[in-house]
């Protein structure tokens, strides 16, 4: 699964690694602890004017389906199971047009010790610090409370994919869960909001994951990260298992 993660790029430098576009007033705030419910990029794509733009939105993390009467639904629906994720009413309609990716600096994921009761934090992330794309999806919920053209009317949230972890190696040790990377070519597929069939884009990036993954390191960190009041760089830092 994927409950925490780390985004401390700058909008600009978000821009520039994933070529798109991004509103002027758009403002990213460093994340070394980035939880559930909070604000979180994503970038997506549209087509305006007959032509697709990628961009780079702040969503909170947690999907909201436009069918819900709370937007406290999203508190359950910050990862979507690959396994279920096109009939679940929560995400098939967003899997069809509403695909997004949620760009991540690496993740934390908690290791259960030999004891049954302590666990190990660990900060999974690429050799030389790249940008991770996770495959994710989003929607627009209309707060029915809210006057017509308020700043506020509309919601935006989003949702991480998971999947099974490998059947052997660190990841698997690790967690049962995974959440999916998507490679640069995957990226461009996975946002084609043209592509109405998501079957066989979702099996792609399946297929992609493990290999992609397998690349990653994982690094034991302070206990601290546990804590959501926690956030700054040293929250990455290794320490000893």
């Amino acid at each position: 699964m994927c409950g925490r993660y780390v985004m401390a790029r700058a909008a600009g430098d978000l821009v520039a690694e994933l070529e798109a576009e991004a509103d002027a007033s758009l403002e990213l705030r460093a994340s070394w602890n980035v939880a559930p419910t909070t604000d979180v990029p994503i970038v997506l794509e549209r087509i305006i004017d007959g032509a697709v733009h990628r961009q780079i939105h702040v969503a909170k993390w947690g999907l909201v389906p436009g069918w819900a009467k709370d937007p406290a639904v999203g508190v359950r629906a910050f990862n979507a199971r690959s396994e279920t994720v096109l009939e679940k009413p929560t995400f098939r309609a967003a899997i069809k047009s509403r695909r997004c990716a949620v760009p991540v600096e690496g993740y934390y994921e908690w290791k259960k010790l030999p004891d049954g009761k302590s666990k190990q934090p660990y900060f999974v992330h690429t050799p030389g610090g790249e940008l991770i794309t996770f495959a994710g999806l989003y929607e627009w919920w209309k707060d029915p409370g809210k006057d017509d053209g308020a700043d506020d009317q509309w919601l935006l949230s989003c949702s991480i994919l998971t999947m099974a972890s490998p059947p052997s190696g660190e990841l698997a040790s690790l967690h049962d869960r995974l959440p999916v990377p998507l490679s640069g070519e995957g990226l461009g597929q996975w946002l084609d909001p043209e592509n109405k069939t998501p079957g066989p884009l979702l099996d792609a990036a399946l297929d992609q994951a493990w290999e992609l993954a397998a690349a990653w390191v994982l690094d034991p960190v302070a206990a601290a990260v546990g804590n959501v009041r926690n956030n700054g760089p040293e929250l990455i830092a290794a320490v000893a298992p």
